[in-house]
């Protein structure tokens, strides 16, 4: 029998079919992952290919990135608005024209009266490419994968066009799902979606931005620049059962194709897990993406995009401030967002927090343990400018009684020291996982 598995394994390794054949990191660990983490990694790992040379906007590796995106949005039924080659534009230059593309398509509502209205779903498509180095005399190409940066974000939309397909009946309003070229050009595709390709530019009720979507355990948050009707949007999809909940946040974490819909005053919310250190260096590769966490944020904005496109009134667009981090006192910062983070016994490291404090002082529930109860709970607090913590929440939910042990465990924290931006203290948010997990005897 064990003979035969393996057997099994090489062949379907050994597939030239199987496009598991771009994932430097395959492991037998995979073999236990669900459908969609399968083709997270299979998406993100195809879209990081070194063959494509970190896909700069207007090179071939952006092009060849585009016609997969193509081809997997219309395997999984939906209906193509672009070409093979993607809608392609122009971008003038000082010595020549740089050529991207867009890569859109339509899963129309299944209501008459709503159909006519859209929701967008976005991601950026292209990357920082790569560059020539020389070391040691010898000259090396430098690749930039850009995994988490902005792949995760593109893997994360043809999930949502699968799913989506596949449930279309649910949604009443059109979903458009676009692919967006040459985002790095001053978000160009986007741009020319809006001014010179999509007619019904009026008729887009919000748009959703799905950018760095991969390193959801450091945070999870939802962006609409205070836009009060998407704020309650976004509310209420979370006070409905889900597996993690977006922190709503009043900072930009990540500037991205969402402004170009703001400057047509079309809503927007941008989902992302922030900035990130290997953001923009050639460390940003697909093993360090947290796949699991993934799927459970995708759970969350299918069923928010499911709750809008059933809900026939309209969201009105709220312009963002100017400066919204000089005139809001009451900000709150991501913790990769400060210029000095917050710290808890001096120290800038949250598994500081975690070792000296929280697993230090929590408490296993004993009718837990009676009854082999474990799992993963992730809290989000803040910590306020006199240091305390505050607003303590569970963002991903376990067990109840191992939810109320996190809870409790931070709440009584020490005071810390709090974090600054601009030499002044501000507000900051943190999420951080606490496992509860049983010894064997």
């Amino acid at each position: 029998m064990r003979r035969f598995l393996l057997s099994c394994v090489f062949i379907l390794a050994a597939s030239p079919f199987i496009k598991a054949q771009y994932r430097d990191g395959a492991s037998y660990e995979d073999l236990y992952d669900s459908r969609q983490v399968s083709q997270l990694k299979a998406d993100v790992s195809y879209i990081c290919s070194p063959a494509f040379r970190g896909r700069k906007a207007g090179s071939d590796g952006e092009k060849d990135v585009a016609a997969y995106v193509f081809a997997e949005m219309e395997k999984a039924g939906v209906e193509m608005i672009s070409s093979a080659s993607g809608d392609l534009f122009g971008i003038k230059g000082e010595a020549d024209t740089l050529l991207s593309c867009n890569v859109m398509g339509i899963i129309p509502g299944s209501d008459e009266r709503l159909r006519n209205r859209y929701i967008v779903i976005g991601a950026r498509m292209d990357g920082l490419g790569h560059y020539e180095m020389t070391r040691d005399g010898e000259r090396m190409d430098v690749v930039y994968p850009g995994a988490n940066g902005n792949a995760s974000g593109l893997a994360s939309l043809l999930s949502l066009a699968r799913h989506i397909s596949e449930t279309r009946g649910a949604f009443p309003k059109s979903i458009l799902l676009i692919a967006f070229g040459a985002s790095g050009e001053s978000f160009a595709g986007s741009w020319y979606f809006l001014n010179r390709s999509f007619s019904y530019v009026k008729d887009i009720d919000f748009m959703v931005n799905l950018d760095i979507l991969g390193y959801g355990s450091q945070g999870f948050y939802a962006y609409t620049a205070s836009n009060q009707d998407l704020n309650r949007a976004v509310g209420l999809t979370s006070r409905g059962l889900q597996p993690v909940k977006p922190v709503l946040t009043t900072q930009e974490p990540y500037p991205s194709d969402h402004r170009a819909f703001y400057a047509k005053e079309i809503p927007s919310v941008l989902f992302t897990t922030g900035q990130y250190p290997q953001h923009n260096t050639p460390r940003d590769t697909p093993e360090l993406l947290d796949w699991d966490y993934m799927e459970l944020q995708l759970e969350f904005i299918y069923n928010f995009v499911r709750d809008q496109a059933a809900n026939a009134a309209s969201i009105d667009f709220v312009e963002p401030a100017e400066d919204p981090v000089l005139q809001q006192e009451d900000t709150v910062y991501g913790y990769y967002d400060c210029d000095i983070p917050p710290m808890f016994l001096n120290s800038p490291k949250i598994d500081r927090f975690m070792e000296e404090w929280v697993y230090r002082y929590i408490k296993y529930p004993q009718d837990a343990i009676d009854e082999g109860v474990q799992g993963m709970v992730q809290v989000n607090f803040i910590v306020e400018k006199d240091g305390s913590v505050t607003s303590v929440s569970v963002v991903r939910s376990s067990d109840h009684r191992l939810d109320q042990a996190a809870l409790d465990v931070v709440e009584i924290s020490p005071k810390w020291r709090p974090a600054r931006h601009h030499g002044k203290k501000v507000r900051s948010s943190l999420t951080i996982p606490i496992e509860f997990r049983l010894k064997r005897k």
